[in-house]
């Protein structure tokens, strides 16, 4: 995994951590010479992220949409900025330049970059791997949430345990490099009648 995708807010969030989370895993990417492929942006976390990728000297692209590229909410300062015309494309370019997909602290568009990008692999459109970086159990609430679908038959087993999770940067990417989406369920070939 070259070239990691983070999803995140546009928002600091309240806690300090979160934004500290940020920093420490742009540093790491930057470190470990790997690139980070984000929304954009220049605020929040996701501005956070990107400005401690660059210090560490690290490649960062950008993928914005015009809309908000024409409110100078892009990053001035990015490896490359890549400016499309809707989410449906950020989204699919995000994920064709990744090798793999990190969720930090955000709000909806973060959990729903995150949802989409699992829905996929579980569909089998590609077999990258996914995670949260935990921090401070902001995921907690969300992941025993998630753990409640699969006895309610919503989510297979092993769609579930291809979510990686850990709190600490390096960890997690070691997790997730052990990780592959689940195979396409049988019951997708021919859906219950």
């Amino acid at each position: 995994m070259r070239t990691i995708c983070v999803f995140c807010g546009a928002r600091p969030g309240r806690d300090p951590d979160f934004a500290e989370a940020a920093r420490r895993f742009g540093g790491h990417l930057a470190r470990s010479g790997r690139t980070l492929v984000y929304g954009g942006g220049h605020v929040g976390m996701m501005g956070i992220l990107a400005d401690a990728a660059l210090a560490g000297g690290g490649r960062v692209i950008g993928v914005i949409p015009r809309t908000l590229a024409d409110k100078a909410l892009a990053h001035p300062g990015l490896s490359e900025l890549r400016v499309v015309e809707s989410m449906h494309e950020r989204k699919a370019l995000m994920a064709e330049l990744s090798d793999g997909f990190v969720a930090l602290p955000g709000g909806i568009g973060t959990l729903e970059e995150l949802f989409e990008i699992w829905t996929w692999g579980q569909l089998g459109l590609h077999r990258k791997p996914y995670g949260l970086l935990e921090v401070n159990g902001f995921y907690r609430p969300l992941l025993a949430f998630l753990d409640s679908l699969v006895p309610a038959g919503f989510v297979h087993p092993e769609h579930r345990e291809t979510l990686a999770v850990d709190s600490d940067p390096e960890a997690l990417l070691r997790r997730m490099a052990t990780l592959r989406p689940a195979q396409i369920p049988k019951w997708l070939d021919s859906p219950p009648a």
